[in-house]
């Protein structure tokens, strides 16, 4: 779960990348960069931590150009802490292009090797967007006719790297002296938008994650960048369009509705907001089935992104709605916070419970969804801590009982604490009185609400359906041996030897 914005722009695009990023600064807090473009000249300033620590002055006057593509990371391949593998990344040839990418290559250690072995190319950092950016350099290079690009033949290397790349991905890049390339992966997993400003000077083009970015920078929203889809912009202003894959198909996340996407962005056509609001309904609904006679004095939401499903929860119970927990904004998102640990100690740091709301009441804390475990049995003892009675809990997501290989960062099995566990066992772990989870169908019942055409997701974390087919039991033990959530002494010959050339693939 990145952050992607890429602008060509009438006036220097510098502080609208920098605004931009500020809104998408939700979906990832590891990294931030900016790349501008002045002429054929990029200029490039990235590093670890908030946007608004990596970026100065000095530093944003040096950002000249009217164009240009910004990233916000957290890390889901590679090292959260080597600054070398803050994004965008750039190659000088052919051409000289900048790329930012959101999702994760679900094959990208064989990419490596191409790239060593068939391609004379190099990846010098263990991120998948290196390999994506070097994959599209090389396709751009294979169908160039001399030292000139013109749309069909970029559109045509981007329908190579669909060939080529498997997994997920919503990619900016800037091509010097060209223009702004956008494109999404064939099943549409990580969200893309594009907007539209219209000026004196003329017109100007704004891509991004999120379609918050267009509404706060002054962008009118213009559709989603279908599913295998390109969109390319060149200097000039003029916008070209392009279906490249032989194969599109719509399978959003549906993890973005329940917590990743900000409740004020549009995605494939849905309103995140919208969705949330029917969880809480749909949860109201399962609850009256399932815990009739049970007493709940106060829903309370566990803030923020569950706050819409407890409301419309408990508006359809017709039980009181309370804020419980103030929440300290100066503390980062504890699902993205890397290590047990970090996330346990942040918990208290991040929320305090205010004890009117609790003491002597039988209390129904309501969350997004209910992944490792430790946040939800952290809130669950500060509820009692409060002086609550009883305390129930409900997610409005499913269990999370599959490794996310898409782009989040949930990717060992051993630290889901739906794995292998049923909902009694998962209740006892987090010291609640009674829990209840939402069901698959009504979530995406939820999500087709607002936008009926939506058929299919990637629910994978969910239901454990890869929908890119290529997910093994040996990438799953590979992936988390690599991370440190698997155990070595498991993994067959196969599994090892894939685990050192990962290991080992920057210094092939």
């Amino acid at each position: 779960m990145c952050g992607i914005l890429g602008v060509v722009s009438q006036t220097p695009a510098n502080q609208l990348l920098y605004d931009g990023l500020q809104v998408l600064q939700h979906r990832g807090q590891d990294a931030a960069g900016i790349a501008t473009l002045d002429g054929h000249t990029f200029h490039l300033h990235k590093d670890n931590g908030l946007v608004r620590d990596v970026f100065r002055t000095r530093n944003m006057r040096a950002l000249l150009g009217n164009a240009g593509i910004a990233h916000v990371r957290y890390p889901t391949a590679g090292s959260s802490v080597d600054h070398n593998e803050a994004q965008p990344f750039y190659v000088n040839s052919p051409f000289g292009i900048m790329l930012g990418h959101n999702g994760n290559l679900t094959n990208a250690e064989e990419l490596k090797k191409q790239l060593f072995v068939d391609d004379l190319r190099h990846v010098n950092t263990n991120s998948d967007s290196e390999v994506l950016l070097n994959v599209l350099a090389h396709e751009l290079q294979a169908r160039s006719k001399g030292p000139r690009l013109d749309v069909p033949t970029i559109f045509a290397a981007v329908s190579a790297v669909h060939r080529r790349c498997r997994g997920a991905y919503a990619v900016v890049a800037m091509i010097a002296g060209y223009g702004l390339l956008a494109f999404r992966d064939s099943h549409g997993i990580r969200p893309l938008v594009v907007g539209v400003n219209e000026t004196a000077l003329g017109q100007e083009y704004l891509v991004a994650s999120e379609s918050v970015a267009l509404d706060t920078l002054g962008f009118k929203f213009l559709r989603d960048v279908a599913p295998g889809e390109a969109v390319f912009i060149d200097f000039a202003g003029n916008f070209h369009s392009q279906q490249c894959s032989d194969r599109p198909s719509l399978n959003p996340c549906i993890f973005e509705y329940v917590y990743l996407a900000r409740p004020d962005s549009m995605i494939d056509g849905v309103s995140v907001y919208e969705t949330r609001l029917y969880m809480g309904e749909y949860l109201a609904d399962k609850l009256k089935r399932e815990w009739d006679g049970v007493d709940i004095d106060v829903v309370i939401p566990i803030p923020d992104s569950s706050r819409p499903s407890a409301l419309q929860l408990a508006n359809r119970l017709n039980i009181p709605f309370r804020e419980g927990f103030v929440k300290n904004r100066y503390i980062g998102r504890t699902f993205i916070m890397p290590g047990q640990a970090m996330r346990k100690k942040s918990v208290r740091q991040k929320l305090n419970a205010i004890g009117m709301e609790f003491k002597g009441k039988n209390v129904l804390l309501v969350d997004d969804s209910i992944v490792r475990g430790t946040t939800s049995r952290e809130i669950v003892q500060m509820a009692r801590d409060a002086g609550a009675l009883k305390v129930y809990f409900a997610s409005a997501a499913p269990p999370v009982r599959f490794p996310n290989v898409y782009g989040i960062d949930m990717p060992s099995r051993n630290e889901l604490i739906a794995t292998g566990r049923s909902d009694d066992e998962i209740c006892r772990e987090i010291s609640a009185d009674r829990l209840i989870y939402q069901d698959l169908d009504d979530l995406k019942a939820a999500v087709r609400k607002n936008n009926p055409e939506i058929t299919a997701f990637d629910a994978s974390c969910f239901d454990g359906n890869y929908i890119t087919g290529d997910i093994t039991p040996h990438y799953l033990n590979v992936i988390e041996a690599l991370r440190g959530g698997g155990n070595a002494n498991k993994l067959s010959d196969d599994d090892q030897m894939e685990l050192d050339l990962a290991a080992n693939a920057t210094s092939m």
